[in-house]
């Protein structure tokens, strides 16, 4: 399927949300094609498609008239309407020449099976970075996990380093524990800074001198977790065993909602994977 394939093939970005359109401008300004920008019928979901096809000089089509002259159509909608859209345009194309993508960190290529049966190679082509309103980073660097047919994965490798990005396989039966992975990257480590923000409140800070006042030591944290590992970057009354003050943090913590449990459980994460003094008096103290 690949050899008769453009260098660069003609795309179709099937969704025109946060991950679409991101990824639809860095292809283009890698030098690919984006043919069309697929959308639902709502207005809105229509109106993004516009907006976004100008900016590519492509066409904005809905479900229910794609022209699909691309070679790789790439689903970037919700996990829970991959297999249904799937399904929706399995009828709109003959898919034997064809490679479909989706970008679902958890679900595997399976997903697209109805189109696998129709004739296409598909895979599950996953970015791992965080796409938000207000933001739209680069895909440089980000690594992309792919998993699904040989020539798909072969075609996923080549555009992930065309667009200065990484990539790597991964099994699928190892997709949902990858994607757990994703989470504490990032959903669970932003739930750990609000936390922060709210025992900051408690001490009598704003929401917003919490965020300015503790920037400086996040970011100090991950660029040792960086350049000295987990170990090197692990610092505080836990790695000096000081029991006394710990038994004072969760005393304190009462009063903020969550604090104290999230506390224990990091810091029983500590006591498994991190130097810590005092191991079993701390063990005994930090029972959930």
């Amino acid at each position: 399927m690949l050899p008769a394939m453009a260098a660069r093939p003609r795309i179709a970005i099937v969704g025109a949300g946060r991950l679409g359109s991101a990824l639809a401008l860095d292809l283009s300004r890698a030098g690919y094609v984006i043919d069309e920008i697929i959308s639902r019928e709502s207005e809105a979901s229509r109106k993004q498609a516009r907006s976004l096809a100008r900016r590519l000089r492509g066409h904005a089509r809905t479900m229910r008239d794609p022209h699909f002259d691309a070679d790789l159509i790439w689903f970037c909608v919700p996990d829970r309407q991959i297999a249904s859209a799937a399904s929706v345009l399995a009828g709109s194309t003959d898919w034997k020449k064809k490679i479909a993508f989706h970008s679902s960190g958890a679900l595997t290529s399976d997903e697209l099976g109805v189109l696998r049966r129709r004739g296409a190679a598909v895979a599950a082509v996953h970015p791992m970075m965080t796409f938000v309103k207000g933001s739209r980073p680069s895909l440089h660097g980000v690594p992309f996990a792919l998993e699904g047919e040989r020539s798909a994965v072969r075609l996923a490798r080549q555009i992930a380093r065309s667009l200065k990005a990484t990539s790597f396989t991964i099994r699928k039966r190892d997709k949902a524990i990858y994607h757990a992975w994703g989470a504490f990257t990032s959903p669970l480590l932003v739930a750990a800074l609000i936390t922060m923000e709210k025992i900051a409140q408690a001490a009598g800070l704003t929401a917003a001198d919490a965020r300015r006042r503790m920037l400086p030591i996040v970011k100090q944290t991950i660029k040792n977790y960086d350049q000295l590992g987990a170990a090197g970057a692990f610092s505080g009354p836990l790695i000096r065993g000081d029991v006394e003050t710990i038994c004072r943090h969760l005393r304190v913590l009462k009063p903020v909602p969550g604090a104290r449990e999230i506390y224990i459980a990091l810091a029983r994460a500590a006591l498994l994977y991190l130097p810590v003094a005092q191991r079993q008096k701390l063990q005994r103290i930090l029972k959930p």
